[in-house]
């Protein structure tokens, strides 16, 4: 019996030895190289942050119940902060007009801003003047009226000695309004206020930013 142990070890040793003498296998080198290729990286992420800018600009809330008349109210408390020390001003509220080389072209937001200013100043007691309104009353067959855009038909004296006057410029988001409050004869800016007025808010009244030709 201790003979058949002693054989069987004795096989069991010997083929260890002969595993242990055989060549084992090489690791295989890796030969590829990972290369990044800049050139597309930096494309994606251009084209990331563009979708990124289209998407804010079509961005429209499931429901919100903010208006143009709130973003100008906010405005309109941003200037008179600055004027509580002349609230004797006589102000005449002019369109809004895009920024660009001409400052002379507006639309439908440029007016309608002009409007609503208008109503705010007068309501927080500020003296506000229409200079688009006639010295006489001008009655016709299709109606009566008393505003008009003729210069000829106008007030040639000065009747205000401050101006509201504006910018529109076109961000991602929303249209950036610029409002000022401007003396007449200084030229001296006496307020000032800015606001982002989201898209979103100006399509859900119909309300064009497009320039009037």
């Amino acid at each position: 019996m201790k003979r058949f142990f002693s054989i069987a070890l004795c096989l069991a040793l010997t083929g260890c030895e002969m595993l242990a003498q055989q060549p084992q296998p090489e690791p295989k080198a890796n030969t590829s190289t990972t290369q990044i290729d800049y050139a597309a990286l930096l494309q994606e992420q251009q084209n990331q942050a563009q979708q990124v800018n289209t998407n804010d600009r079509l961005f429209v809330p499931y429901q919100h119940h903010k208006t143009l008349v709130n973003y100008v109210e906010q405005m309109a408390l941003e200037l008179v902060d600055t004027m509580q020390q002349e609230a004797e001003l006589g102000i005449a509220i002019t369109t809004l007009v895009e920024l660009d080389a001409s400052l002379d072209t507006s639309s439908q937001l440029g007016n309608q801003i002009a409007e609503s200013m208008m109503y705010q100043l007068q309501k927080f007691g500020f003296g506000v003047v229409d200079f688009k309104a006639m010295d006489v009353i001008k009655v016709t067959p299709r109606g009566d009226f008393v505003m008009t855009r003729k210069v000829e038909e106008l007030a040639e004296r000065q009747i205000a000695s401050h101006v509201l006057s504006g910018t529109l410029i076109y961000r991602n988001t929303g249209v950036e309004v610029n409002a000022r409050v401007i003396n007449l004869n200084s030229k001296q800016v006496t307020a000032s206020a800015q606001k982002v007025i989201p898209y979103f808010v100006l399509q859900n009244e119909s309300i064009q930013t497009a320039s009037i030709k």
